[in-house]
């Protein structure tokens, strides 16, 4: 069988880079216990490796205090710490249509439950979010606006600097869904306004799945929202209030906070915008190619500005999931299908009738080779319905 062709990237890298690999292998060997709960040297050093990552990552989004950045299973995760954390009863929360589950279904619930209210803006025909819907959807109540930076669907990446200058004028929250772009595009959370940054370790950052984790500025009144323990002050009854205890409770998944620390490593050195670079060359090559194919139509993906390499489209006469059986069966080439966990996105695009679309996401491994393989699949699919 030919080699794969990995085209899901935004659903997690693959594969990692050989450094991730081997460093979590040899971290897990010689430094597999629990940190912060003794004082002998293997823990010490595990504690080591583990701060040293909330450093290196506190830097990378340019925060001020590593005990701000938290660990947690995923961007999920984090996110529902965040939303619990943050709103309470009669609250106003504004979000949008771009939204992946990890928002939307925390959401749901507490409006469902009449703890909060919900406002959803759509994006416009480009993809995007005017900031100015935000503004003018801001109420007395309106305790936090959260937003994907980038979508997970069509790949736009949203105008969270403007948007967060508006929360910080109003005196609101402002937090961002960093899944699709840490790792992929500068974050900088004083320059761009953002009060909690939610992030995952599985995508962009190169790390494994089953780690993410969260930055909170200074003065975010964010509450803990589950209690445990903390490996200190054990004879104290209550969860502890101070940072990274208060959003961090039980041992830590040490082997992937290991993986997180060698992925960031990687990035590094290969360059943050070299890598970004790369891919939305060859997301560019790729999005070209599909719309001179007659039948195909691609959602979102007008130009290379403002976009990560994530393409979603549909060939007139097939059903999404086919077209994706055909490409992985006929092609070897993995992508995704279907609604891709934001259901939103696709009742705007008004893709939700027709089950979804086909994405693929390219990422730091793909090739031209693979670009051009994919192009021909596409051409060969849509052929066979003219």
């Amino acid at each position: 069988m030919d080699q794969l062709i990995y085209m899901d990237n935004a659903a997690t890298s693959f594969p990692k880079p050989k450094i991730v690999y081997d460093f979590m292998h040899e971290f897990y060997q010689k430094h597999g216990v629990n940190p912060g709960r003794s004082g002998y040297d293997m823990t010490l050093e595990t504690e080591e490796i583990i701060f040293n990552t909330r450093k290196m990552l506190t830097e990378f989004f340019n925060g001020t205090d590593p005990n701000r950045l938290t660990f947690s299973y995923n961007a999920s995760d984090s996110l529902n710490n965040i939303i619990q954390g943050m709103v309470e009863k009669g609250d106003h929360v504004i979000t949008s249509n771009v939204e992946h589950n990890s928002v939307l279904r925390p959401l749901y619930h507490l409006e469902q439950a009449g703890t909060i209210e919900v406002t959803y803006i759509p994006f416009n025909e480009k993809g995007y979010i005017d900031p100015e819907d935000v503004k003018t959807n801001i109420k007395k109540n309106t305790k936090m606006v959260i937003l994907n930076h980038c979508s997970n669907v069509i790949g736009t990446i949203q105008p969270v600097k403007d948007i967060g200058q508006i929360c910080r004028d109003q005196g609101v929250a402002f937090a961002v869904d960093a899944s699709q772009t840490a790792g992929a595009l500068k974050i900088d959370v004083q320059e761009m306004n953002i009060d909690l940054l939610a992030f995952t370790g599985h995508k962009c950052l190169m790390g494994p799945t089953g780690i993410g984790g969260s930055y909170v500025t200074e003065d975010v009144p964010i509450k803990s929202s589950r209690y445990g323990g903390t490996g200190v002050r054990s004879a104290y009854r209550y969860h502890l209030e101070e940072f990274p205890y208060r959003l961090e409770c039980g041992t830590l998944n040490i082997v992937g906070v290991a993986g997180l620390h060698a992925g960031q490593k990687w990035i590094q050195e290969k360059g943050l915008k070299n890598l970004h670079d790369k891919e939305i060359e060859l997301w560019d090559k790729l999005r070209k190619a599909l719309q001179a194919i007659d039948g195909v139509k691609t959602y979102c993906a007008e130009s290379a500005e403002n976009h990560n390499a994530v393409l979603s489209f549909n060939i007139d006469g097939w059903e999404a999931g086919d077209v994706g059986t055909m490409l992985d069966v006929d092609y070897n080439i993995a992508c995704r299908t279907g609604l891709q966990c934001a259901p939103l996105v696709h009742e705007q695009l008004g893709t939700m009738d027709i089950h979804g679309t086909v994405r693929l996401s390219l990422g730091a491994f793909n090739t031209e080779e693979h670009v051009d393989t994919a192009i021909d699949a596409v051409k060969e699919i849509a052929e066979i319905k003219r």
